[in-house]
């Protein structure tokens, strides 16, 4: 797990992603699922290129089903992206670097890198 993104569980669901300040991205994946793990690379560094800026969080449908169930999580992965609480967008199965980055910029407003 990278620094840029986060474990989060049925317990601190609420805390880390629907209060958070931030636009999350949130990953519904589970380790013996193959699109999963091609894609927890491209979340790593896509949680790179907006850090501070959007927060990156993923959560293990195997051990946090009750959270998947809440959401209607049917297939993994499932990228949820959250604002203020709700839910904006979903994108299901493997996303291309590119298109993950598209949709985050498409999100308005979305805060400006810090100045370095």
């Amino acid at each position: 797990m990278s620094k840029n993104v986060i474990d989060v569980t049925d317990e601190t669901f609420e805390t880390e992603v629907l209060q958070s300040d931030r636009p999350v991205v949130v990953d519904f994946w589970a380790p013996w699922c193959g699109p999963c793990r091609m894609m927890a690379p491209v979340l790593e560094a896509t949680a790179e290129k907006f850090a501070g800026r959007v927060k990156f969080a993923k959560i293990n449908t195997d051990e946090n089903a009750r959270t998947a169930q809440a959401y209607g999580i049917m297939a993994i992965p499932t990228l949820m992206i959250f604002r203020d609480g709700r839910e904006i967008d979903r994108l299901v199965g493997f996303i291309p670097p590119a298109e993950l980055e598209s949709k985050l910029q498409s999100l308005s407003p979305i805060p400006a890198p810090p100045a370095l």
